[in-house]
């Protein structure tokens, strides 16, 4: 989006100021990575809240959940130039996933969802948006304390995991 920024009331007869793109309003890549780099490292999980009613919500069957819940995943997160690469470890299954921040990517998830998810940078959270067969689910991961908090909710259910790093 660009447009000229306008003057004070009264001001008419000044020229307007030079036209500044959107883009210049964002943040400088380096801000975006030294913001990212904080997510680097490998992760392990300490506790999680209501895991079971979210996978429930995501329509993920008894038998998955129930392996799901036992796993205690490990997750590694790293950058190379402006990619992010998130892998998850687990005796159940591992995933990974290679995106930049703001493109849309294809994503087959851990309960075999196949998704169209973008991740963005909010208010220093890394917020991750699936979409699928006209349904959505949010995963927020944002540093609280030195620990890695992951929230993650479809329609009125939210899930609670807390890692620690390695």
């Amino acid at each position: 989006m660009e447009g000229n920024l306008k003057g004070e009331i009264g001001d008419s007869h000044k020229p307007s100021p030079p036209t500044v793109p959107a883009t210049a309003l964002l943040p400088k890549r380096s801000c975006l990575a030294k913001m990212c780099n904080k997510f680097v490292g490998t992760w392990k999980l300490v506790s999680s809240e209501n895991f079971d009613d979210y996978m429930k919500e995501l329509g993920v069957g008894l038998a998955t959940r129930k392996l799901g819940s036992l796993a205690k995943p490990k997750v590694i997160i790293s950058m190379k130039g402006d990619e992010i690469t998130i892998r998850t470890e687990s005796t159940f299954k591992n995933t990974q996933i290679t995106f930049k921040l703001g493109q849309e990517f294809h994503e087959t998830t851990a309960d075999n969802r196949k998704t169209k998810t973008v991740v963005n940078l909010e208010r220093g959270s890394l917020v991750q948006v699936q979409k699928w067969n006209g349904k959505e689910s949010t995963i927020r991961r944002k540093l609280v304390d030195g620990k890695m908090v992951v929230e993650c909710s479809m329609k009125g259910t939210t899930c609670t995991r807390v890692y620690t790093k390695v």
